[in-house]
Formats: C-alpha cells, structure tokens, sequence
C-alpha cells in the first residue's frame, strides 16, 4: 500500500485581500498588517479564513512499502499552482492512502479553495464512485473513510474537544516534535525571503506526523511489532543518509 503524508504551510492571501478590501497601493506587509486587524475585529482572532490562506509549501512523506521519501513539492519559486499541481498529479500517480494531522479541518478546504482559485484539475481526487466504483463506499472526501485518514480527527474520536496538538503528541510518544518554526512564524519568515527555512520545517512536520501514523497502525493492528520497528528504522536509515541539516537535525532529536 502506498501512503502518502502531507502537510502545508501558509500565509494570508495578499492578492484577494487587496481586492476584497480595496487595499490596492500598500505594500505586501501593510496588506496583511490590515487584513488580520479586518479579522481580528470580526472573529476575535487574527486568523484568517480558509479560501484566504495562501499555500506556500506542500511537504510530503512517501512510503511505498520498500521505499520511503521525504521532500517539499516544487522548489522555493515554485507557484502556488504548481505546488497544488503537483500535489495532485502524485494521487493519480500512486493512488495513495493520504494522512494528515488536521488536514480534514485545515489542509484539504484549504486546498480545494486554493485549486478551485487557480482552476486546478483533480480528477481522480475527486473521485467518489461514479466512475470508479472503488471510491463509492472509500474516497479521500468522506469523514469517516479510510483513503484519508485524519490523525487529529481519528484520534480524538471526530470530538473536537478532544483534539490535541501534533507537537505534543509526537513529543509525548518520543518524537522530535516541533523543530526551529512554528505555524505563527511562517508569514515572517516568507515576508522575509526565508522560503526554504519554511518548505523544511513543513517537511519536519511530516516525518512527525507520518511516526505517529505508524504508531496508529501498530496500535489498530495494521503492522506487527517488528514491522513498526522496521518502519522505523526505514526513517532512521533515510534520515542518517541524508545531507540536509534539518533533517539531520530531527535525527539528533530523535536519537535523543
């Protein structure tokens, strides 16, 4: 089975919300400065709604079985079209389970109004058995299906006052956890150029959330003891290999 781990990071939407707000002359900074003081009188918080989150970077975990990979889609120019393409084209290539911590909340609406801005095809995304049986009673849009499988949602058992948050839990279960960035930091960070900084802290965020998914599995029953080891150990192998100082840092972490 193929799994495919993905998580993404962004910022608000300084396109739409200079024409939502007739904000056109002031500068990126201004915008969102004025945007999030918008927000913060309607809702109490400075958060912005979903169509109104632009994706930045989309980072993924692939695990086929005998091989694993950690990467960020695209490249730090690549457009949020393109991340939102490529995204795509890696379901209709490997058909994957999707996992996510959160992403039925955040991520998935997210994306959909994102691909639906920029006329992004995802057919086979879509897809809920009309023309594929396969997808009636298992498709990546239903809550309660197994194509996706919402860590956060899972877990708490679809209870929001029972969620909890990845960094903790992955902490909690001997994981890195959170390193170098959070969430909140994200919007500086790109303001400031820092592109690569976020597409690798996304990337740790996947590596923690796909060692808690095999955590589940083990705990439902979907790996023996020794496969979860092994697992495991495929991460440690890939992450010993690798020349990328975050990654090499969430190794140290881990190790520790």
């Amino acid at each position: 089975m193929n799994v495919l781990v993905f998580d993404i990071e962004t910022i608000p939407d300084i396109d739409s919300g200079k024409k939502i707000h007739d904000l056109e002359g002031l500068s990126d900074k201004d915008v969102i400065k004025a945007i999030e003081h918008l927000r913060n009188q309607q809702t109490g918080s400075e958060f912005m709604p979903h169509y109104l989150q632009q994706i930045v970077a989309i980072s993924a975990v692939l695990s086929t079985g005998s091989q694993f990979k950690v990467w960020s889609l695209g490249d730090k120019v690549s457009s949020e079209k393109e991340l939102l393409e490529r995204f795509f084209a890696g379901l209709e290539k490997y058909n994957p389970t999707i996992v996510s911590w959160n992403g039925g909340g955040f991520d998935l609406p997210v994306i959909h109004y994102r691909a639906l801005l920029h006329g992004v095809e995802a057919h086979h995304y879509w897809q809920v058995g009309d023309e594929d049986t396969s997808f009636r009673y298992n498709n990546y849009l239903g809550r309660f299906h197994w194509r996706h499988i919402d860590l956060m949602d899972v877990l708490a058992a679809y209870q929001m006052r029972a969620n909890a948050k990845l960094d903790h839990i992955a902490t909690m279960l001997g994981f890195p956890g959170k390193l170098g960035m959070d969430g909140s930091k994200v919007c500086d960070a790109y303001l400031d150029g820092k592109i690569e900084d976020i597409r690798n802290y996304c990337e740790t965020d996947v590596l923690n959330t796909y060692l808690v998914y095999l955590r589940f599995e083990l705990m439902r029953g979907k790996l023996y003891k020794n496969e979860y080891e092994e697992k495991c150990q495929q991460v440690r192998d890939y992450l010993s290999e690798s020349n990328e100082e975050h990654l090499n840092d969430f190794m140290n972490a881990w190790s520790n």
